[in-house]
């Protein structure tokens, strides 16, 4: 692990930290087993984010570890990418009670630890699944219109392509879906390059 890694790991260790101390979400900690904040290279050019964990994901402590996450690691091989090439994590990092959605206040309030994971890893691109982690960086878009479409985002720090993708649990319970998420999904090498050059 070269020096850049150890560096990126002890920050994103302090960001972690700092959640759990701050206490961000408290009733929603206190209904989780544990905060699960993220996992996977932390040099890795695309990063994905989720909307917040599940049962599966409380046990474990990592991202992605259910049905949508054995879907998500087969679209990954379908590019030729394992989970190990990316970085996984989730807005929002307890489980909200019965794997509700996050709420807009759980949202608000984690959204500025994801920002500074954003800012370490420092990908070049920024996969949502799902709406709820597409909201913030394209408020008012409807993900069925949006899907699919990159779009480049510009903040202060930096910039990145973002590439907006239906949730691989809604695609488990419709067929139709599952379709589109693939064809997307499968746009990721290309535009990846694009960057690149």
């Amino acid at each position: 692990m070269g020096k850049v890694c150890v560096i990126k790991q002890v920050e994103l260790q302090k960001i972690a930290e700092e959640i759990v101390g701050e206490d961000v979400c408290s009733e929603l900690r206190d209904g989780a087993t544990q905060l699960v904040f993220g996992d996977g290279d932390v040099n890795a050019e695309i990063v994905f984010i989720g909307e917040a964990p599940g049962k599966k994901e409380d046990e474990t402590g990592l991202p992605f570890m259910g049905a949508a996450g054995r879907f998500l690691n087969e679209m990954l091989d379908s590019i030729g990418l394992d989970r190990k090439d990316v970085y996984i994590t989730n807005i929002v990092k307890y489980r909200p009670p019965k794997n509700r959605d996050p709420s807009k206040e759980e949202k608000k309030a984690f959204l500025p630890y994801l920002m500074r994971q954003l800012d370490v890893i420092a990908p070049k691109m920024v996969v949502t699944l799902g709406r709820h982690s597409m909201e913030y960086f394209l408020p008012g878009v409807k993900i069925g219109e949006a899907h699919g479409q990159p779009q480049t985002i510009n903040m202060p720090e930096r910039s990145w392509m973002l590439l907006p993708l239906f949730h691989p649990a809604a695609a488990l319970y419709n067929g139709g879906l599952r379709q589109i998420l693939l064809d997307d999904f499968a746009r990721i090498p290309t535009l990846l390059k694009q960057i690149n050059s």
